[in-house]
């Protein structure tokens, strides 16, 4: 069992903490954050080492939501009786790609036991992405498990990296996927950090897809790290991450817009906000300060 020292040294050294709320705080007139979570894929060490003592210092810390990132080898059932003991609940979860075919329907049984209302797919490996025509044909896998999820009353979603913001073939895959993708089978989860550090502006994403982006992450960064198509990105692990406000990213400029997002969706936002620091110090940061820091 891991103590609660032990806890919080750890969590300064890994790359991707995800704050979540009850609604697009920045949107509202105070602009602030409500209700937090975390998005568990920042402790996916301890959570493999202590499922549960994880969990527990998660919610003694102050979060409320919790988007998932692996069970690892818990039953759907056990992680809902797991949350309720902690007062936590998970509003979403990430999946790898090749659970959208054959395993989706367990998938989608799963976060319906747990009481999701998002499964997002968050990174489409390297080796498929180097075959022909790939994102049309992820757009339609998209499609078909969106309309599965769909019928359960769950929502699909994508989460990006910055390589769906890199041309191929005179075309960004991103927009191939928000032409392709029915906008009522397909949400996206949207990164902020990706997006900017590959030089596209989310803001004018916003504008011209409205209602399509119920989900954000937001995490910042020292210094503009080398944005190539290939390599796996190692889910931000290389990447000089720091905390929100405290890096070279325009959040003021973004969360000032950011409310032309919510519009369709704003009582069932999610929004993500990730630190390579302490998770209490930016769950504290969030409280008492506006999120465009």
């Amino acid at each position: 069992m891991m103590n609660r020292r032990t806890f919080l040294e750890t969590a300064t050294t890994v790359t991707a903490a995800t704050l979540l709320t009850n609604r697009l705080g920045w949107a509202a007139a105070d602009h602030k954050i409500d209700k937090l979570g975390v998005q568990l894929y920042t402790v996916r060490d301890l959570m493999k080492a202590d499922f549960e003592g994880t969990l527990s210092k998660v919610a003694a810390i102050g979060y409320k939501e919790v988007e998932f990132a692996g069970y690892f080898d818990h039953s759907p059932k056990d992680v809902r009786a797991i949350l309720d003991r902690l007062g936590l609940v998970s509003p979403a979860t990430h999946v790898p790609y090749d659970v959208l075919t054959d395993k989706w329907p367990g998938q989608i049984e799963s976060a319906k036991i747990i009481g999701q209302s998002y499964i997002v797919n968050p990174w489409i490996p390297e080796d498929v992405r180097k075959q022909p025509d790939v994102w049309q044909r992820a757009a339609e896998t998209f499609n078909r498990a969106g309309e599965a999820s769909k019928k359960a009353g769950i929502q699909f979603a994508y989460h990006n990296h910055w390589f769906e913001f890199l041309p191929v073939n005179g075309k960004l895959p991103y927009d191939i996927l928000l032409e392709a993708c029915d906008p009522n089978l397909v949400k996206m989860e949207l990164d902020l950090c990706w997006i900017t550090v590959a030089g596209a502006d989310p803001l004018k994403y916003f504008d011209r897809y409205p209602g399509r982006f119920p989900l954000v992450h937001v995490k910042d960064v020292k210094t503009l790290p080398k944005i190539t198509t290939g390599g796996p990105q190692n889910f931000g692990d290389t990447v000089d991450l720091t905390e929100v406000g405290s890096g070279i990213i325009d959040w003021k400029r973004i969360f000032a817009q950011s409310s032309t997002a919510s519009r369709p969706v704003t009582n069932t936002c999610r929004s993500c906000v990730g630190e390579v620091s302490s998770h209490r110090r930016d769950l504290h940061r969030s409280k008492l300060t506006p999120v465009c820091l």
